[in-house]
C-alpha cells in the first residue's frame, strides 16, 4: 500500500504541473481572442487560423485540467444522499463510481480516441477552412486528457482504499480553506492598498 500511495503522490504531482500550467492559457486565449477582435475590427484584418487556434486553446484547458479538476475536488458532483452518510460509506460509494463509472467511461474515450488522431496524424489532416490549423494537435489533447484523467482516477481509487485502511487522510474531504477566486480577489485588494498607501507616502 505505501508504494502504491507513492506512486499516487508522483501522479497528482503530474497532474498539478499540468493543470497549473494550463491557467495560463485562459489568458492566452483572452488575449487572442481580444487581438482578432480588434484586428477584424479596426484593420479587417483576419484569420481563420486565430478563430481555431481559441478553439484548439479552450479545448487543451477543458481536457488537460480535467485530472487536476478531480485531484482538487472541485468537479461536480451529485451527492444530496451520500453526504448524509457516514465518511466511511461514502468513501465506499467513491470506490463503486470510480470503478463502474469513471475508469471505465474514460478508458473507452481514451481508446475510441487513439486511431481517431492516428488517422489525423498519418494523413496530416487540415482544416476544411480557408488558412485553417492543422488537425492532429486538437485530437492529440483527447487522449493526453482522458489519459491525465484515468491516471487522477487510479490516483483517487488508491487514496481512497487507504483511507479506509487508515494509511491515508479522506480524499474526498474539500479543503474548509479559501477558494481560488477568494484569494484571487484578497491579493487584487491587497495589490490596491498597497498601491494606495504608497500614493498617500509620495504625496507627503
Amino acid at each position: 500500500m505505501k508504494l502504491l500511495l507513492t506512486i499516487s503522490r508522483w501522479i497528482d504531482a503530474l497532474n498539478t504541473v499540468v493543470g497549473r500550467a494550463v491557467t495560463w492559457l485562459v489568458l492566452v486565449v483572452a488575449v487572442v481572442s481580444a487581438g482578432n477582435a480588434v484586428a477584424r475590427k479596426l484593420f479587417s484584418l483576419g484569420s481563420n487560423a486565430w478563430l481555431e487556434l481559441q478553439w484548439y486553446l479552450f479545448g487543451a484547458i477543458f481536457l488537460l485540467a480535467a485530472g487536476y479538476t478531480f485531484l482538487r475536488n472541485e468537479h461536480v458532483r451529485v451527492d444530496v444522499l451520500s453526504q448524509k452518510l457516514p465518511e466511511r460509506a461514502q468513501v465506499g460509494i467513491e470506490i463503486f463510481g470510480v470503478l463502474f463509472f469513471l475508469l471505465p467511461a474514460a478508458c473507452l474515450v481514451f481508446w475510441l480516441s487513439i486511431p481517431f488522431f492516428w488517422e489525423s496524424w498519418i494523413t496530416h489532416e487540415l482544416s476544411s477552412n480557408t488558412e485553417g490549423l492543422i488537425r492532429w494537435p486538437a485530437k492529440l489533447l483527447i487522449p493526453v486528457g482522458f489519459a491525465l484523467l484515468i491516471l487522477a482516477g487510479l490516483s483517487h481509487l488508491v487514496k481512497c482504499i487507504g483511507f479506509l485502511r487508515g494509511q491515508c487522510p479522506n480524499p474526498m474531504q474539500v479543503s474548509s480553506g479559501k477558494s481560488d477566486e477568494e484569494a484571487l480577489v484578497e491579493d487584487i485588494l491587497a495589490a490596491q492598498r498597497q498601491a494606495g498607501l504608497e500614493q498617500q507616502e509620495q504625496g507627503r
